[in-house]
């Protein structure tokens, strides 16, 4: 594997979340870090806490000049690019009969179409180097939840994507792959339930007893998951779950044994 304080990655969506946590834990090991995303007041608190080694870069992914700079400044801050984590996305939720095409099609170019378009663009820098893209996927594709439907078809697209572009980009020495996480506290949940940081939690907590593990999951976990497929050199087309066993479908009553405890 390479060495981890030799990266150069970039990290879309990094302002929050799962997207912040994986800048944390590269830049906490050495490596170099461009975060991006749409408010600048977010990817800068970050940038300022995680210290000189994390640049941030004002860029919304839908947008093709915005991505152009992202790239590129991420391949002029870190000299290189050797990874890619393609992690901006959207919610929308709503029964089908209340899903109006706009907002469709929004969700679809953010978490999907700006991802290929991206890959794209970092193609030509991660073919030098041997480098990676990691996806991030979403527990929506194991486990169906009503009025989830058009944030759950961009993730299966995710998946999908993820075999074929390893199929395609192995001969450019790039490998690709997904990380599906399961509940883990991100804005992405806040901003589509309207929900405060405490509201957030506690919906989330109320999971813990669906996982196999007892408990949601942590942003550190996930981005465990990330360096991994980032660096492991003959991993490439995988959809690795990340969820506390959250996809199995147990509800509390599952976990129980059959002696009655836990």
């Amino acid at each position: 594997m390479k060495p981890i304080e030799d990266l150069s990655v970039l990290v879309t969506g990094g302002g929050s979340g799962i997207g912040e946590g994986i800048a944390q834990f590269y830049i906490e090991r050495g490596a170099t870090v461009t975060i991006c995303g749409r408010r600048q007041e977010k990817i800068d608190a970050v940038a300022a806490r995680l210290g000189e080694r994390c640049l941030a870069v004002r860029a919304d992914i839908t947008n093709e000049e915005d991505r152009q700079e992202a790239v590129e400044s991420a391949v002029t801050h870190g000299g290189k690019l050797d990874v890619l984590v393609s992690n901006a996305g959207n919610m929308l939720r709503g029964e089908i009969d209340t899903l109006k095409e706009d907002p469709l099609v929004d969700i679809f170019k953010t978490n999907v179409i700006a991802g290929m378009l991206l890959t794209g663009l970092c193609k030509p820098h991660l073919a030098k180097h041997g480098g990676a893209i990691i996806f991030i996927g979403s527990i929506h594709t194991r486990r169906a939840f009503p009025g989830a439907s058009a944030y759950a078809a961009t993730k299966g697209a995710l998946e999908t994507l993820t075999r074929v572009l390893a199929a395609e980009l192995g001969e450019h020495n790039i490998r690709v792959n997904c990380v599906v996480p399961g509940a883990v506290l991100t804005e992405i949940y806040q901003r589509a339930g309207l929900l405060n940081d405490a509201e957030s939690a506690e919906r989330l907590n109320s999971m813990a007893s669906s996982h196999a593990l007892g408990r949601i999951g942590t942003n550190t976990e996930i981005a465990e998951a990330v360096d991994y497929l980032a660096r492991g050199e003959w991993t490439t087309g995988a959809i690795l779950d990340v969820d506390g066993g959250l996809g199995l479908g147990l509800t509390h009553d599952a976990v129980i044994s059959t002696d009655g405890t836990q």
